[in-house]
């Protein structure tokens, strides 16, 4: 599978975070990161400040040094704000259950 990945020019990892990694499932995919440092792009987004990473990848080391790799000549582009998808959903929510007494 490495192998197929690192044909690739560009590996997106989307919702980084979302889940907890085992902690073999945490170091293949350092290794995957690390086998593209520098050779091929990789762009990764996710919910969670760098901060809290480590609960994610499963040690504090190993995400200092994902973390040492992955913003050393990158972009980051932080956003803040409210969910776009929370808030049409309470949109359509408030459409369909009319205020009562009106």
């Amino acid at each position: 599978m490495r192998t197929t990945l690192d044909r690739l020019d560009m590996l997106i990892v989307d919702e980084r975070g979302y889940l907890s990694f085992s902690r073999a499932g945490a170091e293949l995919l350092f290794q995957v990161f690390a086998d593209r440092y520098e050779r091929r792009s990789l762009l990764v987004t996710s919910n969670l400040p760098f901060g809290e990473w480590g609960q994610v990848f499963q040690g504090e080391r190993m995400t200092a040094a994902l973390l040492d790799r992955r913003t050393h000549q990158c972009d980051i582009f932080e956003m803040s704000g409210e969910s776009y998808r929370f808030r049409e959903s309470m949109k359509a929510k408030a459409g369909k259950n009319p205020k009562k007494g009106k």
